[in-house]
């Protein structure tokens, strides 16, 4: 099939990618120049393990393109998806005013009958908007179509690739049996395509988001109960997600959620609720948490040291808001670090990806260190915030050796605490202070 997909940024640039690499002739539109620019040199926005590699096998191939050129690309695809960003306002509800530019640029330029797909996460009744963006401009036919992506950053290639599943909005059997078409090389292994309204697969998404996070906030309260009655919440997550009702998965504890995704759509989701006189009381008290949590190990260190934290140095382990991406946005470790600092602790931090968007947040308040035995060299305590897999065994006699003292704060369980203890560290964890 010949697609457009507008928009370079994750979404988009992963989508299109995914797409061309099943042998479609796939278009990636971008307005901003200096992005397509280093595209087409190989130079990628966002870093995504193995997407450089595909996008590069692609490109080779003649079957992606990056390009400014959205008249081209409208006229040459039959398949356009929207997938530009949807950036929170001060209320919380998103901001369409890009995804409806791009709609206007669509109509502008559609020369016959097109399928739009709102790939971009956007409210319930978006589509009804876009669609009577585009028939604003055009006397053309267009379908447009929500289909919302579930891709989880650090590996979104596999989450594309072979999905769960595919949610198809649109009230067109055609169009419907279109795009089951485009999806179905993914979902070769019979995963589901789930055809619905637009509104019900445009409130998908923000309801998938919202019981993950809740679900991520639910353990944390109660690990934090289990650090007040001794309990060990490492036993009691694998208890509970032996439960074939429950599941095993987001049920680890931490200090908290971040990232482009949570954040941002539950807050959406919350606007849209009460827009439509709707409380989502359950929703408030995910976000009451999640803001709580984040500060937890800023407490946890001033409890064990004191409040005034001047004249010692705290090495940070993590930075970005999960492994395996450098995506800082609402990342619980620049809550740490903000933190420590104002309590006059100096930072060394580490991060395998993420230091370059920190230091543009964060500037010369914190050393950025060369690996994660530099950042606790002459430290007082080590504080991890993001799981990395090149965190989880370090040399920790080296470590005992190197820092001023073995003190770790663990903020996502990875560690054993029974074995630091042996080897003279003093832990903590979340909910495993037995």
């Amino acid at each position: 099939m010949h697609i457009a997909v507008v928009g370079s940024g994750y979404v988009g640039l992963v989508a299109a990618t995914c797409l061309s690499e099943m042998g479609n002739d796939v278009i990636c539109v971008d307005n901003n120049r200096d992005k397509i620019d280093n595209l087409n040199r190989g130079i990628l926005p966002i870093y995504e393990p193995g997407l450089k590699t595909m996008i590069e096998r692609n490109t080779l191939e003649n079957r992606l393109f990056f390009t400014t050129d959205i008249a081209t690309a409208v006229k040459k695809s039959s398949i356009i998806f929207i997938a530009v960003g949807t950036p929170p306002d001060e209320d919380g509800s998103a901001d369409l005013k890009h995804v409806l530019a791009v709609a206007s640029d669509i109509a502008r330029h559609m020369d016959g009958s097109r399928i739009v797909v709102n790939k971009s996460t956007v409210p319930v009744g978006t589509a009804e908007i876009v669609t009577e963006q585009i028939r604003k401009g055009t006397d053309h036919e267009v379908y447009v179509v929500s289909n919302p992506e579930f891709l989880k950053e650090g590996s979104a290639i596999d989450d594309f690739m072979k999905p769960d599943r595919v949610v198809i909005g649109t009230d067109s059997d055609e169009v419907a049996e279109t795009m089951s078409e485009l999806y179905s090389p993914f979902v070769r292994t019979n995963n589901p395509v789930l055809v619905m309204s637009k509104r019900s697969a445009e409130m998908t998404k923000y309801v998938a988001n919202s019981l993950l996070a809740t679900r991520i906030s639910f353990m944390n309260e109660i690990a934090n109960m289990c650090d007040s009655v001794g309990a060990d919440v490492h036993d009691i997550r694998i208890g509970i997600g032996s439960d074939r009702r429950i599941g095993s998965s987001f049920l680890f504890p931490g200090a908290g959620f971040g990232g482009s995704c949570f954040p941002k759509d539950i807050r959406a989701l919350q606007k849209t609720a009460i827009e439509n006189g709707v409380e989502l009381r359950v929703l408030k008290a995910v976000t009451d948490v999640n803001q709580d949590q984040k500060k937890l190990l800023v407490g946890k260190v001033a409890s064990h040291f004191g409040d005034n934290l001047k004249g010692l140095t705290i090495g940070v382990w993590g930075i970005s808001f999960k492994p395996n991406t450098d995506d800082i946005r609402e990342a619980p470790a620049l809550t740490v670090i903000k933190g420590l600092l104002e309590r006059g602790a100096a930072i060394a931090a580490y991060d395998p990806q993420a230091m370059q968007n920190a230091s543009e947040v964060l500037g010369d308040s914190v050393r950025f260190a060369s690996s994660v035995y530099d950042a606790v060299t002459g430290a007082d305590a080590m504080v991890l915030v993001t799981e990395w897999t090149e965190f989880r065994e370090p040399d920790f006699p080296r470590m005992a050796e190197i820092m001023k003292q073995p003190v770790i704060f663990d903020g996502r369980n990875v560690f054993n605490p029974g074995k630091l203890r042996k080897l003279g560290f003093t832990y903590f964890g979340i909910g495993r202070n037995v």
